[in-house]
């Protein structure tokens, strides 16, 4: 087992712990990294992360009015295509705030476990 398999194993196991999903792993297919109700997670992570996300992410925060319901995120478009096709990137803690605790269910999902 490599050295980034394992990193990516760890990643993975620690995201379906805090969220009570289900680590899918390796199963020859195409397939989410971390299951939890509506979620298919596909984990990614790295050594360090781009400079110029993290400085549009401290933008978008300090941006935000707090205490106005406002919810900080990073569009992310490409060039001559469609914006349909744009990726939003929000933090992790406010992802449970605004959808759901950890190890509860999420806005708008019933929690049959």
């Amino acid at each position: 087992m490599g050295k980034s398999y394992r990193r990516g194993y760890r990643n993975e196991k620690a995201l379906a712990d805090r969220w009570g999903g289900e680590r899918q792993g390796l199963k020859g297919r195409a397939s989410a990294d971390v299951v939890k109700k509506f979620l298919a997670i596909e984990s990614k992570e790295r050594q360090v992360l781009p400079k110029w996300l993290e400085g549009a992410m401290r933008q978008a925060e300090s941006a935000v009015t707090r205490g106005e319901g406002e919810l900080a995120v990073v569009q992310l478009h490409e060039l001559n295509r469609r914006h349909d096709n744009d990726l939003i990137v929000m933090r992790l803690s406010d992802f449970e705030l605004w959808f759901g605790l950890v190890g509860q269910p999420f806005m708008g999902a019933e929690d049959d476990d």
